[in-house]
């Protein structure tokens, strides 16, 4: 039972029992009461009526003697009359029945006033004429009783009704803090650092509101120093001190990380001499400031052509990764590109479309990152040959289908689930049990296993992403895929269901009608969390509704704050594979370490991706990473 529900009781307890005490002694006064007063008016008629009598009882006037007992007989506040002639013995009696008016014969049947009756003898000197019984009738007693325990019961259960309205909003308001201090107690649990709770006027819970408010503070403190830790690492490691670009080394993972993925676009390699000649002129620090001008407005323009990674990999040289553009779109951008350089150069006071130049490669199918970056390379050295602002390697590799050859055979497959699934196992880092499987699917088009690398690519540029996500899952659910391990199994949402309002209302009937949703765990990508973390967050309740349960994919991938994992609370995390690349190329796992311990100070399990082989799975055992993914254990069939 709450605290509001014990005070509540308690105090409806006292009133009632006051209200009891109250009635009770209101009720045995009254009575009291009214007995002393029939007492006193049935001495007072008695004598008077004996006065009264006495002289017609001396002459023997028998029918005044009887008008006169009729005439306080018939006021009804007697319930019998009897006189007795001493002379000759005749007895006369007067009786009302006892009917009394608005008052319940229940109550009259507790016979609370007793008999009360007095008797005398009437004399006239030493000669005794007759005796003189009167019984009080007790109607009005009850009448009097019934009327003030009525009009006192009224006003108690008036005064009790607002009494308790009073005591309960009084009650919610004097407890209300001790209802905050228990939300933000549970918040705490669960790793939420809200807003400090507003100090209560009640005296012995201002000290229990601080220290909450403090202990919430100091949590939110520790996380926000983790947090502040990942970033001063990657900032320091990772980004260009001058330009704030990524550098170098980040550009290198990225790159390395698309390739492994599904993914079009290209690889443009930048080279501007034109700095040179501004060191020259003003110095490193006219150079410096130029380059922060030129990245801000490349970092401002260009993301909304096509998506990638913009960095400074030399004193001179810049890249451009863009991950999702077709060819025209890579067109767009470097036209853009063009323009922002030559304004940045005119107003620097050098000449337009000089020394500067650009190299350009496309991705193609099972292309290494030591290619992109060699075509690329390339390219830029031609174009510096040939003095041409760019030149553009076309790798001219045919084309399996067009676009709309590609819509129409994905529709296809994926209306009539041609699927088929292969899962990867996640283990853990230190018992090397099975924690899930993550699973994967591919296609079976034009009589041909299509993998996801291949077709993922179109799935994104056809938006076709939640029609895949939908079929998928009813296959899983037809083909009872979650039958066929002990394990929870992963699935991985794409960008567009993720954003598409009408996937979230299918998800939510699919899931409540699910027998297998707690074996259900749902990826999402960081870069859909930073762009749209909206979207993610009601996928997230919905899935954690049904008992299903939510992990981040790709974790630390991108330059910035870690702060959706607080907001978000996923179960689980998995590092992005350039954790991986970084250990592989400098020995350093003081970023991976960083993440983790923001992980687990949230309470969220952490696991490691890219892992090849014994030896780079022994290099991250020291960390305290709960599981490990990577092609030492590479993907199998489902065999259904």
């Amino acid at each position: 039972m709450t605290l509001f529900r014990q005070v509540n009781s308690l105090l409806f307890g006292l009133f009632l029992l006051v209200m009891a005490s109250l009635v009770y002694f209101q009720f045995t006064q009254t009575r009291d009461f009214m007995s002393h007063q029939m007492e006193s008016d049935l001495n007072n008629t008695m004598t008077s009526l004996g006065l009264m009598l006495q002289p017609h009882l001396q002459t023997g006037d028998m029918v005044s003697a009887e008008t006169l007992v009729n005439v306080i007989f018939e006021g009804g506040f007697y319930r019998k009359v009897t006189l007795k002639w001493l002379a000759d013995g005749k007895e006369q009696t007067w009786e009302n029945p006892i009917v009394i008016e608005g008052v319940p014969q229940w109550l009259i049947d507790l016979e609370i006033f007793g008999i009360q009756k007095k008797q005398t003898t009437i004399t006239s000197g030493w000669m005794q004429l007759a005796t003189l019984e009167i019984e009080a009738h007790p109607a009005l007693g009850y009448q009097q009783l019934w009327r003030i325990m009525n009009d006192t019961l009224m006003v108690l259960s008036l005064l009790f009704i607002i009494s308790i309205f009073v005591l309960r909003f009084r009650l919610k308001h004097i407890l209300n803090p001790l209802h905050e201090i228990a939300l933000q107690a549970k918040e705490l649990g669960q790793r939420k650092f809200g807003h400090d709770i507003d100090m209560p006027a009640t005296t012995e819970l201002k000290d229990v509101v601080g220290a909450i408010n403090s202990m919430s503070g100091q949590l939110k403190q520790v996380f926000t120093s983790l947090d502040k830790e990942v970033s001063e690492l990657k900032d320091d490691k990772l980004v260009d001190q001058v330009s704030h670009l990524p550098n170098r080394q980040y550009l290198s993972a990225q790159i390395n990380n698309w390739l492994n993925e599904p993914g079009f676009g290209g690889l443009i390699l930048a080279k501007f001499d034109w700095l040179e000649d501004i060191h020259s002129q003003y110095g490193y620090q006219g150079r410096d400031q130029i380059i922060k001008v030129l990245s801000e407005r490349m970092q401002a323009e260009l993301p909304s052509i096509a998506e990638g990674v913009i960095a400074r990999i030399a004193s001179t040289e810049f890249a451009f990764l863009l991950t999702k553009a077709e060819h025209h779109q890579i067109e767009t951008y470097i036209q853009t590109l063009i323009r922002i350089i030559n304004q940045e150069i005119t107003k620097a006071g050098c000449t337009a479309n000089s020394k500067f130049a650009l190299g350009i490669s496309q991705r193609i199918a099972n292309m290494q990152p030591t290619d992109l970056l060699s075509q690329s390379d390339n390219a830029l050295q031609q174009a510096l040959k040939e003095e041409k602002i760019s030149h553009w390697i076309d790798t001219q590799q045919p084309q399996k289908y067009s676009r709309e050859q590609w819509r129409t055979k994905l529709v296809d497959a994926i209306n009539n689930s041609h699927f088929s699934f292969q899962w990867q196992t996640v283990t853990d880092m230190q018992a090397d049990d099975i924690i899930h499987r993550e699973l994967y699917c591919r296609l079976s088009i034009d009589d041909k296993v299509v993998n996801a690398s291949e077709f993922m690519p179109f799935i994104d540029l056809l938006s076709l992403g939640s029609e895949l996500d939908k079929c998928l899952l009813a296959t899983i659910k037809q083909k009872d895929i979650l039958a066929l391990t002990n394990q929870p199994i992963a699935i991985n949402l794409s960008q567009h269901s993720l954003q598409a309002p009408e996937f979230h209302q299918w998800l939510t009937t699919f899931l409540q009608e699910s027998t297998h949703a707690q074996q259900m765990l749902f990826e999402i990508p960081e870069s859909a969390l930073i762009n749209s973390f909206e979207h993610c967050q009601n996928i997230a309740e919905i899935v954690r509704a049904a008992g299903a349960k939510i992990g981040v994919d790709q974790c630390g991938r991108q330059i910035g704050s870690l702060d959706y994992l607080q907001k978000l609370q996923p179960h689980y995390i998995k590092l992005d594979q350039s954790f991986a690349f970084y250990e592989k190329v400098n020995q350093s796992n003081e970023m991976c370490r960083a993440l983790i311990n923001v992980a687990k100070g949230l309470n969220i399990d952490v696991v490691i991706t890219g892992i090849e082989n014994q030896e780079q799975l022994q290099q991250f055992r020291s960390l305290r990473a709960d599981g490990y993914q990577g092609y030492i254990s590479a993907p199998e069939d489902v065999l259904q």
